[in-house]
């Protein structure tokens, strides 16, 4: 099916209650528009809803939900082709990790809390910890949850063995994460000693201190990679790992399908827990589906004998590029 460009702001059908208007504003009558918004599942608490008239279209319906927010449905085929560019590009990403990596080495490897020193800092954390970025208005409130950016310091414990991260992540969710590393475990320690310490992450220049925000990691990634990433690329690249190597402990040769299905609901279990977030989220949104196709099809990463990352990545890497 080719699909056309929809336009929410051009006239579409309406929900008015448990009723739907047409074009025109006179009551949807036509079984097949009726039957193709049913299986759209609105959802109900959804206000000021536009059904786009073409079953073609390439956003299907919008909304406005309760917390305020536009939210969007997309026809099935838009969604694939998106999901496929998106694993696609996360691929690119993981390609120039090597690279990035060489950089967050040489910007930690200095004293001062520079901007330089301070982000790479924050990108080596979303690497080896999975943070979200964070966002600046989900960390107000009595209900504020947090990303690394936002993280505060009391969110932070310095111990013997590394840095223990406790806090309130998306979704209202504790999240508790353990990383070791030297060089970001020194500007953490830098950082906690500074007088101003309203937010745990911040850069001192001539002028003095200043947060560290989601753009000023973006624009960092950018830079040190040559291509545009995400704190959303790492973990939908860890993800991808990580259930690759779960899948090829479980040999599926000669197993029935529904003893594949069970193991992958097993991995995906863990994988979530390690993002947090649910089962369904992780597959669906974090772990390349080829992983999952070949394990279904008799193919899994074969672990190098080295174990390094570096190692590890590339055999994941290469499973994708030869499916």
């Amino acid at each position: 099916m080719r699909l056309r460009r929809s336009d929410p702001t051009a006239p579409g059908y309406r929900r008015r209650g448990r009723r739907h208007l047409d074009v025109d504003g006179r009551p949807l009558t036509d079984p097949a528009a009726l039957a193709r918004i049913r299986e759209l599942v609105i959802p109900p608490a959804w206000r000021d809803v536009w059904i786009c008239p073409d079953p073609r279209g390439h956003i299907q319906a919008v909304g406005t939900d309760a917390a305020g927010r536009r939210q969007y449905l997309y026809h099935d085929a838009w969604r694939r082709e998106r999901e496929k560019a998106k694993f696609d590009h996360v691929l690119s990403v993981a390609q120039r990790l090597p690279r990035l990596r060489k950089r967050l080495a040489r910007d930690l490897a200095g004293e001062r809390p520079t901007r330089e020193r301070v982000l790479a800092a924050v990108v080596r954390l979303i690497d080896l910890g999975l943070f979200r970025v964070g966002n600046d208005e989900y960390a107000k409130g009595e209900d504020a949850t947090f990303g690394v950016t936002t993280l505060l310091p009391e969110h932070v414990r310095i111990t013997r063995s590394g840095m223990e991260f406790r806090y309130p992540a998306k979704g209202g969710i504790e999240r508790v994460c353990a990383v070791t590393d030297d060089q970001v475990c020194a500007v953490l320690t830098q950082l906690r000693r500074r007088r101003d310490r309203s937010r745990l992450f911040a850069y001192r220049d001539g002028t003095g201190w200043h947060e560290i925000h989601s753009d000023d990691v973006n624009a960092y990634l950018k830079g040190a990679s040559g291509i545009e990433m995400t704190a959303k690329d790492f973990r939908t690249w860890h993800a991808t790992v990580l259930a690759a190597l779960l899948l090829a402990e479980h040999d599926p040769a000669g197993v029935t399908l529904t003893r594949r299905r069970r193991t992958v609901a097993r991995v995906m279990r863990e994988v979530a827990e390690e993002l947090g977030n649910t089962p369904a989220v992780a597959k669906a949104s974090y772990v390349d589906p080829r992983v999952v196709d070949l394990y279904h099809d008799g193919v899994t990463v074969t672990v190098p004998r080295t174990g390094s990352r570096t190692a590890t990545e590339r055999a994941v890497l290469d499973l994708l590029h030869e499916s």
